[in-house]
């Protein structure tokens, strides 16, 4: 047949086409995919153990705007996750954020009910495990019908021996050895989030991802960014990076009384981003909360944990902050532009953890006249006691109270000729090593110092605790394969 005219209109976000051939009129019609003016995404928490009722007032002041609006949570650093693995050899359903309920509980129905989405990694070393715990939430708060998607793929330990892992080079020049790998996860990307997104989950959870792709996923959904679309990615990845610690972009961890004051600090709000279909990005916070939002608390987290403002690297982006502007717009509102971004890299970064033995600490209390040098006798006896042990483990004596933030291991603790005699002081021992039998022998000493120390000695308290240690490792990311999957392919 003959195509004698076509024409092509849109009509409430469907596109028609319509064409006539030879007396005849067809029409064509099929989705258009609307791009949203602005995108406002909270954050409800920036590590684990934040604030529970942080996320509160951030989902009131999300449920309150026009458009698509997503609530993140970031709870996970390395040691973190690594704890979390050790968790889940121990129990196979746990493994998960141990926070996710106190965080979830308060807000998921009414996320569900405004059509909030939330992004999280609360998955840790159980993405699976999460995602049930949080079904089971829903459940029980009548939330019907919730898609909950799963992103896997960042465990190393699923495609890699220990073995490969054990024979690749580490970032720190740390050798990992033949110690035993408890966890090698690798920080994914934005990608994978943004698919969860685009096959309606409500609730994405993921383990290991990079902290700025909790935010950039919901951006990448949204918008329709490319995979080489650098510049908008480098916007999406700054926003993400802005957000990720949650109240230190707000006021928190920025005060710093007579310097820089934070009103209502107690009540500090979280942060929330406006991200324009332009690339335009502001930062806000909370309605009816503490804190604030100004030109140096942003730029002080725009800094944060960057080594090299040209060259921050992640997974989706090498985000250059070099020229950012950074221009009070309003009360608590400020905007972030002139992110710039680079290719992303050809490998992404893993953490791999291993075991790091045992840390003890021990600590007890002199107070009243003579405190101070009854505190020096205390830790002379602990170091000549501390000389029989035969260990080439380091041991730390600290004063608190005196200079014990700033003196290094092993440091001299004498030299408190400035601090009163007359005070309350606490004593402090510490050790690592591999052998938990003489890690317990250096506690022991200090808890001997009550019948066998200086006078009127009290309050002893001892911990004993497996430790972690953490190196970083380059993978080659065509080895890694990201996997959405939803709660119900389970079932």
């Amino acid at each position: 047949m003959d195509r004698i005219d076509d024409t092509l209109f849109y009509l409430d976000g469907i596109y028609c086409v319509l064409c006539s051939w030879k007396r005849q009129t067809i029409i064509s019609i099929g989705i258009k995919k609307m791009v949203p003016s602005a995108v406002n995404i909270g954050c409800g928490a920036g590590f684990s153990g934040d604030r529970v009722d942080a996320a509160i007032p951030v989902v009131e002041t999300l449920a309150k705007k026009e458009g698509p609006k997503y609530l993140i949570f970031e709870t996970l650093a390395e040691r973190t996750l690594a704890l979390a693995q050790k968790h889940r050899r121990k129990d196979p359903t746990h493994g998960y954020s141990p926070f996710l309920e106190n965080y979830l509980r308060p807000i998921l129905k009414k996320c569900y009910e405004t059509d909030i989405k939330i992004v999280s990694n609360f998955g840790a070393a159980n993405p699976k495990g999460a995602a049930m715990k949080i079904s089971e939430i829903a459940d029980q708060l009548g939330c019907k019908n919730i898609k909950i998607a799963i992103v896997e793929g960042d465990d190393l330990l699923q495609v890699m021996s220990s073995q490969d892992i054990q024979n690749y080079p580490t970032i720190e020049g740390l050798e990992i050895g033949d110690n035993e790998v408890v966890a090698a996860n690798v920080y994914l990307g934005a990608r994978p989030i943004a698919e969860a997104l685009s096959r309606g989950a409500d609730v994405v959870v993921v383990g290991r991802c990079t902290d700025p792709a909790l935010v950039l996923g919901p951006l990448v959904k949204e918008f329709g960014w490319g995979e080489d679309d650098w510049i908008n990615l480098a916007t999406g990845t700054m926003a993400g990076h802005l957000l990720e610690c949650g109240g230190q972009v707000t006021g928190a961890y920025f005060a710093d009384p007579g310097y820089k004051d934070v009103p209502d600090l107690a009540n500090v709000g979280f942060p929330i981003a406006e991200v324009a279909n332009d690339g335009s990005l502001i930062i806000t916070k909370a309605d009816n909360t503490g804190g604030l939002v100004s030109a140096q608390t942003v730029k002080e987290q725009l800094l944060y944990e960057i080594h090299d403002p040209e060259n921050y690297f992640t997974a989706d982006v090498i985000l250059d902050i070099s020229k950012v502007s950074v221009l009070e717009v309003g009360p608590d509102r400020v905007k972030v532009s002139g992110a710039r971004g680079k290719q992303r890299p050809d490998t992404l970064k893993a953490t791999v953890s291993i075991d790091g033995g045992w840390m003890g600490e021990a600590e007890m209390s002199y107070a009243g006249p003579n405190a101070l040098k009854r505190s020096q006798l205390a830790i002379d006896v602990l170091k000549n006691r501390c000389r029989d042990i035969k260990t080439n483990n380091p041991i730390r004596f600290d004063i608190v109270g005196t200079v014990s933030v700033h003196s290094g291991d092993n440091e001299e603790t004498t030299n408190t000729h400035k601090y009163p005699d007359d005070g309350d002081y606490r004593i402090r021992v510490a050790t690592c090593g591999h052998d938990k039998e003489i890690v317990e022998r250096v506690n022991q000493e200090m808890l001997s110092l009550y019948c066998s120390g200086p006078a009127a000695g009290g309050g002893f308290r001892q911990h004993l605790t497996d430790q972690v240690q953490t190196a970083s490792i380059l993978v080659d990311r065509n080895k890694i394969v990201p996997k959405v999957h939803f709660l119900t392919d389970y079932a």
